[in-house]
């Protein structure tokens, strides 16, 4: 034990890496729906091996606390500037209402306890859930006119008020939201919640089951004519229009003519003892009842490629289009819209969903068809494993130069900081490369690195570092400290809640996904699809998760201007 310790101090670095091994390990760990996650384990885990006063250059944490802002502003960029649109703007105003009153009640809470700077920082940071406050505002403490010893009392203590709330911070958030917030919404809200799928057309069009489920796959079957059939002696597409008028959206791909295969094209005319290779969502194949045509096992026929593939909506004609509108098109013909992300959150696949630029959506059909579809939507998301790393370091230095850029008003010097700066840089990076997606390429694996290890590995070099002075300060906060932080957590919820109800009158399936978007509760935005049963909150969390992540984050300023 001995020969580990002294190897710790000698190598800090794996110490670094032995906190965060331990703290994703205990991260994963959950009692029914709760668990610590991967940040406040990381934090108790450095703040444990910390006790063996271990010392890392604070340089270390500050580069990867860099790396994960810029990844969160790329993240959120495209939907942030979105939400500047007409339809945007009552989200974008309502977050911002939130964000100001997450501010407010940490601050007079810190204010009526006689917590310092560094405690109400760290309360703000664990009870609203933004672990980035803990960076941002320990930089703001090193620009303040005081004295070594006490920019390091205050910066150790942000830590241990993270700590102590966020617990409640993130555990609270989601059963607020998830069970106390239908009852403040008027009641049971899964009905609310089919409703509003109505309205976006889920039993709409023919009862699209093809739009609406989330269980669509693409299956193709085979199927011999007969004379009787409905689809002999007509072009395919008279076929495919015959199956339309039946709410039946299949594609006749290919066509067996006695020993010869042929791809089907629209005026390819259908005869007796032909067999068609007939293929749409597994939904609609289920409910295609072959009358005069047998279904066959022709594996010859029915073995051709499928693509899968992502794609970022660019194309001005596809922008504010619904998914619907989408489906009609000439060019979507063979080809079903699998899935649709914005900001990386999973949105309900429905009818009259709006698309946005910047959107992902992931097409299956033909590789030809794939193709031409790509051409008239936009940029296709192929797989690699390369990062645009001049994009990335670019963006990182002009957002620090900024950041470090300074104004002193009554002696106090106010600046976003470098970490403030970058942030707003990846934000800026993020819409651009939404606007023009053929450079600024951060593949998805390498982006959950820049975001979830960075923070991770920032967490560690503050548990480490505060390690010496946690315990101390956590006897001077008490525990009241967890009562303050479940009181900051409550009351802005509570008001963003009657905020959505009754001044923005938003539904109140979006109220909760506004409310869960302004606060960045990703967590809480789960929980509240599984008490409604649907995915429809996710209509309200996009935009103002956007702000929130962004707003939250400078506010790790604020706090310590207000305090000081």
């Amino acid at each position: 034990m001995d020969w580990i310790i002294t190897t710790l101090h000698q190598y800090p670095e794996l110490a670094i890496f032995l906190t965060l091994s331990l703290g994703y390990f205990i991260g994963n760990f959950k009692v029914k729906n709760f668990s610590l996650g991967t940040v406040t384990s990381v934090l108790l885990i450095g703040v444990l091996i910390g006790q063996l006063d271990i010392q890392i250059s604070p340089n270390v944490k500050a580069v990867f606390f860099l790396m994960f802002l810029f990844a969160v502003g790329y993240s959120v960029g495209p939907q942030f500037f979105a939400g500047l649109k007409k339809d945007g703007l009552p989200q974008m105003f309502y977050a911002a209402i939130v964000c100001i009153f997450s501010l407010i009640f940490p601050y007079l809470i810190g204010k009526l306890m006689g917590y310092d700077m560094g405690l109400t920082a760290g309360m703000l940071a664990g009870s609203q859930t933004i672990s980035a406050v803990i960076g941002v505002a320990s930089d703001t403490i090193n620009q303040l006119d005081l004295s070594a010893e006490q920019k390091v009392s205050m910066i150790n203590k942000i830590p241990v008020a993270y700590a102590v709330t966020y617990i409640f911070g993130t555990a609270g958030s989601a059963w607020l939201l998830a069970s106390i917030g239908p009852k403040l919404l008027g009641g049971n809200l899964v009905e609310k919640a089919k409703e509003l799928e109505i309205k976006l057309g889920g039993d709409a069009i023919g009862n699209d089951p093809g739009i609406a489920s989330a269980y669509d796959r693409v299956i193709y079957n085979a199927y011999k004519i007969s004379a009787h059939s409905y689809a002999c002696n007509k072009t395919v597409s008279d076929v495919e229009a015959e199956l339309q008028r039946h709410d039946r959206r299949l594609f006749v791909q290919r066509i067996r003519k006695g020993q010869e295969i042929i791809n089907a094209t629209p005026d390819t005319i259908i005869h007796e003892d032909d067999v068609i290779a007939l293929g749409g969502r597994r939904e609609y194949m289920m409910n295609y009842n072959a009358v005069n045509e047998t279904e066959v096992l022709d594996a010859e026929l029915l073995n051709f490629p499928i693509e899968v593939l992502s794609v970022m909506i660019v194309k001005k004609e596809i922008v504010d289009r619904t998914l619907v509108e989408l489906r009609m098109m000439d060019f979507m013909h063979g080809v079903v819209v699998r899935t649709l992300k914005r900001a990386g959150i999973e949105f309900p696949v429905l009818p009259n969903t709006k698309l946005n630029k910047g959107d992902m959506i992931e097409l299956i059909g033909t590789k030809k068809d794939v193709e031409n579809a790509i051409s008239h939507i936009g940029y296709a998301d192929r797989p690699t494993n390369t990062t645009d790393m001049i994009f990335v370091g670019l963006g990182i230095v002009l957002g620090g130069l900024v950041g470090a850029l300074s104004l002193k008003v009554s002696g106090i010097p106010i600046s976003l900081s470098t970490s403030g700066g970058v942030l707003i840089a990846g934000l800026f990076f993020g819409w651009l490369r939404g606007q023009h997606p053929t450079f600024g390429r951060i593949p998805e694996p390498a982006l959950w690195v820049m975001n979830n290890v960075g923070l991770n590995m920032f967490i560690a070099v503050v548990g480490i570092a505060a390690g010496p002075s946690f315990i101390e300060g956590f006897k001077e906060a008490g525990w009241g400290l967890f009562i303050a932080g479940a009181a900051a957590t409550t009351l802005p919820l509570i008001f963003a809640l009657y905020l959505g109800r009754y001044v923005f009158k938003f539904h109140p399936i979006i109220t909760l996904g506004c409310a869960a978007g302004s606060r960045t509760t990703t967590a809480a935005l789960g929980a509240i699809q599984d008490a409604v049963k649907s995915k429809t909150p996710a209509l309200g969390y996009t935009v103002t998760y956007a702000v929130g992540n962004t707003l939250l984050i400078i506010w790790g300023v604020l706090i310590i201007i207000l305090m000081s």
